[in-house]
Order: structure tokens, then sequence, then C-alpha cells
């Protein structure tokens, strides 16, 4: 075999590898977005509702926190989860005010009705239980 042959053959099978690699890095498996066109990754932390959002283990949390309600949204690559079952406690923290709520499920969010100190910089700590599943620790700051 000449050497102009051999550079040639490595040279294309080079491409050949380095294409292989660009066509897998957008491969998710598991992910099966043929079926949900259009439908929100899971690391896509843009809030839908207003809310803020936080990401644990690939599932979507986001806080909607208003003076006189607080509901959390929880979903997986876009679509909701279901909450039958499911529990969650949100603690807010501000510079001089700590409160600790339960949330319970109201169709397919977690809510809690009342009187809420929410203004901007409020941390907020979620713990959910979703039913069959360990708990998650959610953290949020307040916008």
């Amino acid at each position: 075999m000449k050497n102009s042959q051999l550079k040639s053959i490595l040279a294309v099978a080079t491409l050949a590898c380095m294409s292989a690699t660009s066509f897998a890095a957008d491969d998710h498996k598991g992910h099966d977005h043929e079926d949900k066109k259009g439908a929100a990754h899971a690391h896509d932390n843009k809030a839908r509702f207003g809310g803020v959002v936080s990401v644990v283990k690939d599932v979507n949390y986001e806080l909607v926190a208003k003076p006189d309600g607080l509901t959390l949204y929880v979903s997986d690559h876009g679509q909701p989860v279901d909450l039958k079952g499911a529990s969650a406690k949100v603690m807010l923290l501000s510079a001089s005010d700590k409160s600790e709520t339960a949330l319970a499920p109201a169709g397919d969010k977690l809510e809690a009705k009342g009187s809420f100190k929410v203004g901007a910089g409020t941390k907020a700590v979620a713990t959910v239980t979703l039913q069959g599943k360990s708990a998650a620790t959610v953290k949020f700051t307040l916008k």
C-alpha cells in the first residue's frame, strides 16, 4: 500500500470517528423526545408558572410564592408528576423571619393557602416526598 493511500485511509477513518462522536453527544437515551414533541428537557430550568425553578435528580420543581399562598409544581421532562400521595413542607427563611408550612396535593400541584412573607431574597427549602420515593430536598431563592 502506498504511503499516500494510507494517509487517505487514516484521514477518512479519523473523520468518521469524529463525526460519530458528534452524533452521540446529542443521544439522550431514555429521554424519549420523539413522543413528546416540544416537551421541556429535564435540565431546562425555565419557569413555566412565573415562579423559581430548581432541578433535583432530573426532576423540575417550580415554587410560586405569593403573600397569600405557596404553590409547588413538579415535572419530569416537561410532564407533570403524579402527586397522588405526595407531601411537602416548605421552610421560608428571611433576614428577620422563619416559617414552615405543609403543602398538600391539589390536582397537578402542591399548595398551601395563608399569609406568607415572600420578599425578594427570601430562601425557601422544600422537602418533597412523592409516593413510593424517598424525600427530596429542594432549595430556592425568591426573586
